[in-house]
């Protein structure tokens, strides 16, 4: 009896020594693997310190369709930026014309009439009429201020104050006589101001 116990007894000795080897093994061989894993994710790109950090890799799941809308977006964006740096704001008014430039173009009338009920009337008188609204605007912003063209500019305010907002030619036919003197008028003046169209 006593043979049988210490042989069964050495057995199971045995036995638990080698699970306990067998056991430490396999911890080994997991913290191993872990190690292993953990370095690969930080080079990869794969695990990283922070989980709650989003991936900045497409999800496996998303198809090339949701991949390709992502890219057309991405292009869209950067298109509506461009253009919202490229595009003035509001477009700039105009600047009134020189008063030498205005004048001049005024000027080359001086050789042009028509004949009122005539039918030759509609270009001409709209022109004149034309040039010496654009002379007005040209003197009332010329730097030497309005003062400086004190007689020109208060004859047209007289023949603009006759025509009204009305520039159909019958209306203009009617103040045939009051638009050629005008403009004959201010050509006068300006010869004797050389400075302001020379």
């Amino acid at each position: 009896m006593p043979v049988r116990t210490t042989a069964r007894s050495g057995i199971r000795r045995a036995t638990n020594t080698t699970a306990t080897g067998l056991r430490a093994t396999a911890v080994a061989v997991l913290a191993a693997a872990a190690l292993v894993s953990c370095t690969q994710g930080q080079t990869d790109g794969g695990l990283r310190a922070d989980p709650s950090a989003p991936s900045a890799t497409a999800s496996p799941s998303a198809g090339p369709a949701e991949s390709a809308d992502s890219v057309e977006n991405a292009d869209q964006a950067e298109q509506a930026a461009g253009k919202a740096t490229e595009e003035p704001t509001a477009p700039a008014e105009p600047a009134p014309e020189l008063v030498r430039d205005a004048f001049a173009t005024l000027q080359a009338t001086l050789g042009e009439t028509c004949t009122p009920g005539a039918g030759d009337c509609a270009y001409f008188l709209g022109r004149v009429t034309q040039e010496l609204t654009e002379l007005d605007e040209a003197m009332r912003a010329d730097p030497k201020g309005p003062g400086h063209f004190k007689q020109p500019l208060a004859d047209m305010k007289v023949l603009f104050g006759k025509l009204g907002k009305d520039r159909s030619t019958p209306h203009l036919e009617k103040f045939f006589t009051e638009i050629v003197s005008t403009r004959d008028g201010i050509n006068t003046w300006m010869q004797d101001h050389p400075d302001d169209y020379r």
